[in-house]
């Protein structure tokens, strides 16, 4: 398979040649109006999960103290949440191939809505990470299906779509960090995921009724076999892959975290202040997953080179977000941060996409995203310790940069010639 991956020039003719009728789907795809519902539906989707996931670090601080949850223990829910992420992403992702996008991703949404909707009426450390474990199993479709569908409906321009579709977390970011702390002080913070829960379910049931799986045009692919699934564990290219989003999300799902409770912390700034400032992170995220996708589609550009540059960035960032102190300069980097902290995601999608084919899109996803939440799942609680034994700010920091430095390093075993489908 590796040989495979190779650039267009050196590319064997029979892994290029497309039979005319696929060649011709993929063009109908590309200029199908329906394929803009589509994307919104997988992202509105992505962006409903992604809320649920870093809600509860919008009020861990206030919201902790009163149920008796220890400040080193305030990630425990987080860290739950992804371990079950983790496990039903691999599931999840052979499902996908297997199901479609449209029927994971309802199955995905509607028990996760129910699930939310009952961390509403957490009372213990134990009942909440029992229920964030739950959450984060039946979320854990969400992405290989998105991942799933996407490739379906775009080919020259996957790159933009990708950008359009992770801006999903970036924007939950700002939503969750001005909703919920404010919400929660208004009418409580059970009622914030109470809310959470009804919205995520009628999603789901939107995706039901009108969620297309691929162009009408397009034959159905045959079912990959285990074989097929199994050899993806042996290409390179994904394993570096693989290895660069887990060290990428260690620092960008454990500043999600802590970016917060740090600040509040540390130097006493209200959540409501803190929400904001971390929302404006989100911002930056906003603007730039698009962009660098869009950049990511032009020929003769260097998804790798992208990936490398946006990482190094990341780290060199998360640094100087360390060395803040006061309001005015947190507002001041955090935008910064927050579009390097996203930015490398769409383009390292694209290329995982890139490197499996449509056809292995959703199974592909699964794994790798697997193992990037590890790095999710480790990180909130890793930092939260560390940050409970010795309350410095800059050691948080320092550890949540190790893991851009070592995606980094990552990128460098990776083909920086893998064939664009």
């Amino acid at each position: 398979m590796e040989k495979n991956l190779a650039s267009s020039e050196g590319m064997p003719v029979s892994v290029r040649a497309r039979t005319g009728n696929v060649a011709q789907a993929a063009n109908n795809a590309d200029v199908s109006p329906y394929r803009w519902v589509a994307l919104f539906i997988v992202w509105a989707a992505f962006l409903l999960s992604y809320v649920v996931r870093v809600a509860w670090s919008t009020v861990a601080a206030p919201v902790g103290a009163s149920l008796g949850i220890s400040v080193s223990m305030l990630g425990a829910f987080v860290t739950a949440f992804y371990a079950g992420y983790v496990v039903a992403n691999v599931i999840g992702g052979m499902l996908t191939d297997l199901l479609g996008g449209r029927a994971m991703l309802t199955l995905a949404l509607l028990p996760l809505g129910v699930l939310t909707f009952t961390f509403g009426y957490t009372h213990s450390l134990a009942f909440g990470i029992v229920i964030q474990a739950a959450m984060g199993f039946a979320a854990g479709a969400d992405y290989s299906a998105g991942m799933k569908i996407i490739p379906a409906w775009f080919t020259r321009d996957r790159g933009r779509a990708m950008g359009l579709y992770t801006t999903a977390t970036s924007l939950a970011v700002v939503i969750a960090n001005a909703v919920v702390p404010s919400f929660s002080a208004r009418h409580g913070w059970p009622n914030a995921f109470h809310m959470l829960g009804i919205v995520t379910f009628a999603w789901g049931i939107v995706a039901l009724l009108l969620l297309k799986n691929r162009p009408s045009s397009e034959p159905k692919p045959a079912r990959n076999s285990t074989q097929e699934m199994l050899g993806l564990l042996r290409n390179r290219n994904l394993i570096a892959l693989s290895v660069a989003g887990c060290g990428g999300l260690w620092a960008t799902v454990g500043f999600g975290a802590w970016g917060n409770a740090l600040m509040t912390r540390q130097y006493g700034i209200s959540p409501i202040v803190a929400g904001s400032i971390v929302a404006s992170f989100g911002i930056g995220a906003v603007i730039a997953k698009p962009t660098l996708g869009w950049i990511s589609d032009l020929p003769g550009v260097s998804r790798r080179m992208m990936s490398i540059g946006c990482l190094v960035a990341f780290a060199i960032t998360l640094l100087a977000f360390g060395y803040c102190s006061t309001v005015h300069e947190f507002y001041l980097v955090a935008p910064i941060l927050g579009a390097f902290a996203f930015g490398y995601l769409p383009v390292l999608m694209a290329q995982v996409s890139d490197a499996s084919g449509k056809r292995l899109a959703g199974a592909s996803a699964g794994w790798t995203n697997a193992i990037w939440q590890t790095g999710s799942a480790v990180s909130p609680i890793v930092v939260g310790s560390l940050y409970g034994a010795s309350h410095s700010f800059m050691l948080a920091v320092i550890t949540l940069a190790i893991g851009p430095v070592i995606a980094v390093a990552a990128m460098l075993f990776v083909n920086p010639h893998i064939a664009r489908e």
